[in-house]
């Protein structure tokens, strides 16, 4: 009994250390500077604040699809502010540091996964490479015949 709560008490140190580690890995803190950026910026918080008003009209022409009478009119708009928004340097910026971050926690996951058992299932956030049966973490224990 005494072992298991060392055990686990040791485990939520290595854990606490873990995420320490991060925080101060120089991807959080890009990730933590683009944003701070972005919410700074007040074009991108325009930008934010007009595709999140046109994605809303969009979201209400689906309901009836082709046959609203503002379908295409919207639907062009919307691709419009969404590319614009992409583009804008401060946004761009900032969705390449969070996707940088995403890769870095999957594949922490990952590692501590694989540390447990290699038929750990892992979801790397792409249903693509989710669902392939032998693109790595299958999790059948080889049973599909991937190596």
């Amino acid at each position: 009994m005494t072992v298991m709560m060392s055990t686990s008490i040791d485990l939520l140190d290595e854990s606490t250390l873990l995420g320490q580690m991060v925080l101060q890995s120089e991807v959080y803190i890009h990730y933590k500077e683009a944003r701070q950026r972005m919410n700074e910026d007040r074009k991108a918080q325009q930008l934010v604040a007009s595709f999140a008003e046109w994605k809303d009209k969009y979201e209400d022409v689906q309901r009836f699809g082709k046959y609203h009478p503002d379908y295409k009119t919207i639907s062009k708009q919307v691709r419009a502010v969404k590319r614009e928004l992409d583009l804008y340097e401060p946004i761009a910026v900032f969705k390449k540091a969070e996707k940088e971050l995403e890769n870095l926690l999957n594949d922490v996951c990952a590692e501590i996964a694989g540390a447990v058992s290699p038929a750990i299932k892992v979801p790397t956030g792409n249903p693509y490479f989710d669902n392939m049966s032998c693109g790595g973490g299958c999790g059948s224990g080889g049973s599909c015949g991937c190596s």
